[in-house]
């Protein structure tokens, strides 16, 4: 496992390796690695011969300051967990990301500014940014993305599609802790007993997936009224949307791809989840 700092080495090394006809994998994070990480790895490691992972806190995505300066980060922690799994681990500093003010602006039309991006103004633009600039300097065959974040996802595939960049973006599932709770990095924020009860965040929507009833307003009422009595969650949002588009559906008779998501916060820790309905 190579650790690389500077966009010029990563550039220099991935060019001999393109050089050899070699395809290469992109793991994107934010470090703070955990499981699921480890299983877009492997992912990407079934179906690249080099795979490709970076670690950079992108301050560009977080709106609230105090959330950026407590985003956990342990670096010498996360190299020894995927020792092993990676090949190259590029973790630069802010100043060789943006060695000047960036100015990029992405128009994803409504789809950056509902749900996350109604709650986290720019958010989606810092996302956008730091992505397009690694496809940039990385030029990845495949690029992998967890379906925890799935507007994230969303928003990825739109910037590909935009920018022509032939790269295949790759959903993987969301990886779970024993009692269900979606793994994130922010979960190490969390006290056990907090992670407890975010965990039962998803057994009520599951409960709810389970009630057979096709009407998506009635699952939400169930959904909202049960989380209600979590304490101390405070729910954001809980919404029944389609797959490809993220707008609301009314029947889940009516529909054929359906994802629930949500996101609510425990103490000051915003946590999101995704739960596939049909």
């Amino acid at each position: 496992m190579i650790l690389i700092e500077t966009v010029e080495k990563l550039k220099e090394v991935l060019f001999r390796i393109k050089s050899n006809g070699k395809t290469i994998g992109l793991v994107p994070t934010m470090g703070a690695l955990h499981d699921g990480h480890i299983s877009l790895i492997k992912k990407a490691k079934s179906e690249n011969q080099v795979v490709v992972l970076s670690i950079f806190v992108n301050p560009l995505q977080f709106n609230n300051p105090n959330d950026l300066e407590k985003y956990p980060r342990d670096l010498e922690k996360d190299l020894l967990l995927i020792e092993g799994f990676t090949d190259i681990v590029f973790a630069p500093s802010e100043s060789e990301i943006y060695p000047t003010t960036p100015e990029e602006k992405y128009d994803f039309g409504e789809l950056d500014k509902i749900l996350e991006g109604a709650s986290r103004p720019g958010h989606f633009n810092g996302v956008a940014t730091i992505v397009k600039r690694l496809f940039d300097y990385i030029q990845p065959d495949r690029a992998y993305f967890g379906e925890k974040d799935f507007q994230q996802l969303a928003i990825i595939r739109e910037l590909v599609k935009q920018t022509k960049d032939d790269i295949t973006i790759v959903a993987c599932p969301v990886v779970r802790e024993s009692n269900g709770l979606a793994m994130s990095s922010r979960c190490q924020q969390l006290s056990f007993a907090k992670r407890n009860i975010a965990s039962k965040v998803h057994t009520i929507i599951n409960k709810a997936k389970e009630l057979g009833v096709p009407h998506a307003k009635k699952i939400s009422e169930h959904v909202l009224a049960e989380i209600k009595k979590l304490e101390p969650i405070t729910l954001d949002y809980f919404v029944i949307v389609d797959e490809a588009t993220l707008q609301p559906v009314d029947s889940l008779d009516d529909a054929k791809n359906v994802v629930a998501l949500v996101a609510y916060i425990i103490g000051d820790v915003r946590l999101i989840d995704m739960i596939r309905f049909k």
